[in-house]
C-alpha cells in the first residue's frame, strides 16, 4: 500500500521588503515577519514593496499632492510596476489606522493587516473604485485572504461595545 501524501501548498512569491516605521509605538503592531506575512498571503507575483508609517501631516501632504484630497488617509498605494515584478509604495497613516480601529472596535492589527492586505492588492492592479462589481470582487478576495491569517471580516458591521449594548436594553 502506498503511503498517502498530503498536498503541500505552493509557495509564496518572493517578497523584498523595506519597513519604515518612524512612529517607535507601532513597532510592537508590525514587526517585520508579521508585515511579511500579511502581504505575501495578498500578493500573486515577486514583490519589491516599501512600507512606511507616517504621521498625520505626512499622510495629509501626500494624499493632497497625490490624489488632490487635502486630508490624511488610511492607506495610499504607489504601484510602479505590476509585471513580472509587483513594485509598489504602500504609506500607512497611523493616527488614522488608529482612529478608525478604535472606532470600528476592531484590534489595532487586524485593521493594520486589512489595510496592508488593500495595499498590496492595489498594487497588483484590484481596483475598488471604477465599479461596484470591481469593489464587490476586491472586498471578497480581501475576506478571503483575512480569514485565511485569522482575522474577522474587514467589512462586517462594528461590533457594538458593552456599553451601548447596556445602554440600549
Amino acid at each position: 500500500m502506498a503511503a498517502r501524501t498530503e498536498p503541500v501548498a505552493p509557495p509564496r512569491p518572493a517578497l523584498q521588503l523595506s519597513l519604515q516605521q518612524p512612529d517607535a509605538r507601532h513597532r510592537a503592531w508590525l514587526p517585520r515577519r508579521r508585515v511579511a506575512r500579511w502581504l505575501r498571503a495578498a500578493l500573486e507575483a515577486p514583490a519589491e514593496l516599501t512600507v512606511r508609517i507616517v504621521g498625520e501631516a505626512e499622510g495629509r501632504a501626500l494624499n493632497r499632492d497625490f490624489r488632490g484630497r487635502d486630508y490624511a488617509t488610511n492607506v495610499l498605494t504607489f504601484d510602479y510596476a505590476r509585471a513580472p515584478l509587483v513594485q509598489a509604495d504602500l504609506v500607512l497613516c497611523a493616527p488614522v489606522v488608529e482612529r478608525e480601529a478604535h472606532a470600528a472596535g476592531r484590534p489595532l492589527d487586524a485593521h493594520y493587516a486589512h489595510l496592508l492586505v488593500h495595499g498590496a492588492l492595489h498594487a497588483q492592479g484590484w481596483d475598488h473604485e471604477t465599479s461596484a462589481a470591481d469593489a464587490r470582487r476586491m472586498e471578497a478576495r480581501e475576506r478571503a485572504l483575512l480569514a485565511a491569517l485569522g482575522f474577522a471580516d474587514p467589512y462586517a458591521p462594528a461590533p457594538r461595545s458593552r456599553r451601548a449594548a447596556s445602554s440600549a436594553k
